[in-house]
Parts: structure tokens; sequence; C-alpha cells
């Protein structure tokens, strides 16, 4: 059964609506979602009977943003630190999603969200930074996972106090200085 393009854009409309009511406020109703989307209750329930319904098709789609973000950064090209850094900005521009993993861990946790291939090819890229240069080689891929998310996160949070160029600038200098190698002592 194929749905028309009106009832996609409409579902698609709600989806985003959700995304970025839920960052901002996550014990949204499924009232001030509709608003958002600007339908009503009822042709929101018409796409999702239940808040459980939605929030699955947001985790969906969560996990699809991520997934995009993930091929865009092109992670087998260029240098490591170059693809690791692109891999860093793309997620940057996913902003509501990126609320929605730091404040609904538990609704985003789990397989789904990230794709089994994300590790895999994050790990190949710092190796292949490891092997050119441009990453040091005693930071394992676990630890500069980990530091990006974190990185993220500060770069989430901070976004009030500067405008959001500038907040990307601070997140690529301090995320980029941290991969490049020490000199030798």
């Amino acid at each position: 059964m194929t749905i028309s393009p009106t009832r996609n854009r409409t579902r698609q409309a709600i989806l985003d609506a959700a995304i970025e009511t839920l960052a901002q406020q996550p014990a949204a109703s499924l009232g001030d979602i509709a608003a958002a989307a600007g339908v009503g209750r009822t042709t929101l329930h018409r796409y999702f009977a239940e808040r459980s319904d939605l929030m699955s098709a947001v985790v969906t789609e969560a996990g699809e943003r991520l997934t995009r973000a993930t091929v865009n950064a092109r992670l087998g090209e260029g240098t490591g630190a170059e693809a690791v850094l692109r891999l860093c900005r793309e997620y940057f521009d996913l902003g509501a999603v990126l609320s929605l993993v730091f404040g609904e861990a538990q609704l985003l946790a789990g397989d789904d969200c990230f794709g089994p291939d994300d590790g895999d090819t994050f790990a190949t890229a710092v190796a292949r930074g490891h092997a050119d240069g441009s990453i040091d080689p005693r930071l394992p891929a676990t630890w500069l996972d980990n530091l990006m998310w974190a990185q993220l996160y500060a770069a989430c949070h901070f976004e009030g106090h500067r405008s959001r160029h500038e907040v990307l600038d601070l997140l690529v200098r301090s995320y980029g200085g941290a991969l490049r190698p020490y000199p030798a002592s």
C-alpha cells in the first residue's frame, strides 16, 4: 500500500515537531506537539494512535538522521582526523536530535538509534588517523568516541551563550586539538 505525498508530509511534519518540541520540553503533551506541527490532536492521533507509537517513530527518525549524518561525513575520505571532525560537524548539525540523545537517554538507548556500523566506521577512521599521523596513536577509538559525544554535549548546552557558528568553531577547535599527537618530549 502506497502512502500519498500529502500523508507523508503530514507525518514528517508531526515527527519534526515532536523532535523539536521534546528536545525543549521532554514532558510536552501530544497537544503541544500537534500545535507545533500545525495539526489538530485528531490528526496527530490518526498517524500515531498512542504516545508510545509517536515515541517509537521519533526514535526511528532520530536513528535515521544519525545514520545520514554518519554517511554524509564520508568517514572513508581524507585523513583520519579530517573524517572524524567531519562526523563531529555533521552530528552538531542535528541540533534537536542531539538534545533528545542527551536529554532522553533512556528513550534513545540501544542499537536502534546509532546503527550497527557507526562504531566500526568511526574506529576505522581513527585507525587511519593513527597510521597517517593526524590522530595521537595513544588515544584509542573508544576514548575518542566518548570524547566526541562529551564535546557535543558541551556544545549542545553552550548554544545559548554564543551564536551557533561560534559554538561549532569552539567544538571543532576543542575536539580537533584533542586529536592531535603530542610533540615528542
